[in-house]
């Protein structure tokens, strides 16, 4: 497990973890139930936080990554378990209306490739071989969207991606 996870927590919600003398490091080791006690959240809010820990388990995913697999539906690895990295990467950039850079498709090769083997040794960087022969042999989809993420500005679910 990594050893700092970024849960984005409001203030309000650091505070009754101060009060309940639970560190943000020991969250992790939680149930969903458990952090919406500890918190006073919802169910919703309790299994948010549980899947930022999950998916930042993964070396060299942060914060931006594991918020936007949350977005797109997912919660957990088990939730990611039979998904090809090109068919989430194709719905990512979809979910975005943009393009994405290419080092996001390699964190997708990253992210399956730890789900179906559990392997904590590749980083992101260790795809980009495969995913330059994927696209060379294969392309794009044809209804990929037509404008770059750095042409959407301030584009708040790119601008996560920068930290990868």
């Amino acid at each position: 497990m990594k050893k700092k996870i970024d849960y984005d927590l409001s203030a309000d919600e650091k505070q009754l973890l101060k009060q309940q003398k639970v560190t943000q490091k020991m969250l992790q080791d939680y149930a969903p139930d458990e952090i919406a006690a500890i918190l006073h959240a919802s169910v919703g809010r309790a299994g948010e936080l549980a899947a930022l820990a999950e998916f930042q388990s993964i070396p060299s995913l942060g914060i931006g990554f594991a918020k936007e697999l949350i977005a797109q539906g997912y919660y957990s690895l088990g939730g990611l378990k039979g998904k090809t990295a090109i068919e989430l990467f194709d719905a990512f950039e979809k979910h975005c209306g943009c393009w994405a850079d290419p080092c996001v498709e390699d964190s997708y090769r990253l992210l399956v490739h730890y789900v179906d083997h559990k392997d904590d040794s590749k980083r992101w960087w260790n795809f980009t071989a495969e995913r330059k022969a994927y696209r060379s042999q294969y392309g794009f989809p044809a209804d990929r969207p037509k404008t770059a993420w750095y042409e959407m500005g301030n584009f708040p679910k790119m601008q996560a991606y920068k930290e990868v």
